[in-house]
């Protein structure tokens, strides 16, 4: 007997259906509860996954990973080419169709240069908590944002039999073979925070260009017009090209000369995010950053790329006794844990890390379920927040103390 989506199956709860549940567990809830109540019995056909999938509003890959739980649990089974049915006892018998497949058919892989920060730990938890709703375990991995490590461990992820890989690129690449690769032979990938330049995957990332842009902007409301800019080396990584393309649009479009005596763009990113790990600046990372500010004494607003760079800003001005927003405005182009309770809370721009995350993982799931789709790129709006660290221009005869 084949058993068609009605009325008369059983709806999941309520409270089942209020967004805490994952959704592969209200569909594992669904079909427990019309095989419990008897509307589907012993030897019934239950609906298709084309057909579960449209009631629920959600893919055939969440669809087929429910089921195959309740398939291992032994409450259904299934028959290749014609179906899935009610077990005879209810209670578990053997299946009869089982796939050859491991636990891998439910692995996705995450790799990310470093786990040490808000940014991160934000985007890990939203791939992770897009991914649980669909039915997935994660397997995550940390490069060191080395190049040749990301090159290993990928090869070891494929050969493992993962079924997806989100990759947050090490820094300074401009092009990774591995994943073109990957990429051409139609295995789901998808890059997220740091793309590829000249080579065509998917991605998603926040809107870089933009989150600079309004973090200048603000600066230049604010009556500010000799503005820096200071971060990691920024060749090859399209994250930090991105927000200086965004500062340098802000200044051209708002009629200020662009002068690249005002960048400092070449920190150790390693060194600076000491800051981070052992809550004290990495020594010559803050020297660099002093020898900046005494070399710019006209300087009255500065942009940091991210939170690390920002910090360390702030304990070089703090040496200098430069008043920070009194006399130099900062603006911190991500944020950092309570930075809300810092002694001088920052005006950031919040990157949205955690629908980043949320984002790469419904958009592999779609590659997974289509591998052949045209490549998608996902860019996720930002928001400036304004706190302390900025203020309006004060005019001063110099941004060093005589």
């Amino acid at each position: 007997m084949s058993i068609e989506i009605n009325k008369q199956s059983k709806q999941p709860n309520e409270a089942k259906q209020g967004g805490r549940t994952p959704l592969y567990k209200q569909i594992m809830e669904y079909v427990r509860d019309n095989i419990r109540q008897s509307v589907w019995q012993s030897d019934d056909k239950i609906p298709s996954e084309n057909e579960l999938a449209g009631k629920f509003k959600v893919s055939r890959i969440t669809i087929k990973n429910a089921l195959q739980e309740l398939i291992e649990e032994g409450l259904i089974y299934r028959i290749q080419g014609k179906g899935t049915f009610v077990s005879a006892n209810k209670l578990g018998e053997p299946p009869v169709y089982r796939s050859a497949q491991q636990d891998s058919d439910h692995t996705i892989a995450y790799l990310m240069p470093r786990l040490d920060n808000r940014f991160t730990a934000n985007l890990l938890h939203g791939i992770e908590n897009q991914l649980a709703e669909e039915g997935f375990h994660l397997l995550f991995r940390t490069t060191g944002d080395s190049q040749e490590n990301e090159r290993q461990i990928l090869h070891k992820l494929v050969q493992s039999g993962v079924k997806g890989i989100i990759i947050y690129p090490a820094q300074g690449q401009s092009y990774n073979e591995d994943i073109l690769k990957l990429t051409l032979n139609e295995f789901p990938v998808v890059v997220v925070d740091r793309y590829l330049r000249g080579v065509e995957t998917n991605y998603v990332c926040s809107d870089n260009v933009t989150g600079a842009f309004d973090a200048v902007s603000h600066c230049i409301r604010q009556g500010h017009r000799s503005i820096g800019f200071i971060s990691t080396h920024a060749e090859g990584t399209s994250s930090i090209e991105d927000r200086l393309t965004g500062y340098e649009k802000a200044l051209s479009e708002h009629g200020i000369l662009i002068d690249r005596h005002l960048r400092l763009t070449g920190l150790d990113s390693r060194q600076v995010n000491e800051i981070l790990r052992e809550g004290a600046s990495h020594a010559a990372s803050k020297e660099q950053i002093k020898h900046y500010l005494s070399r710019n004494p006209g300087l009255t607003a500065v942009i940091a790329v991210n939170s690390a760079v920002g910090l360390t800003l702030l304990e070089a001005a703090k040496e200098l006794s430069i008043q920070v927003p009194e006399q130099l405005s900062v603006v911190f182009l991500d944020d950092f844990e309570l930075s809300a309770f810092s002694a001088i809370p920052p005006t950031y721009v919040n990157q949205e890390e955690y629908t980043v995350g949320r984002e790469a993982a419904k958009l592999l799931v779609s590659v997974m379920e289509n591998p052949r789709q045209k490549r998608r790129k996902i860019v996720v709006p930002t928001r400036l927040i304004v706190r302390e660290s900025t203020a309006p221009l004060i005019q001063s005869e110099s941004l060093l103390p005589k």
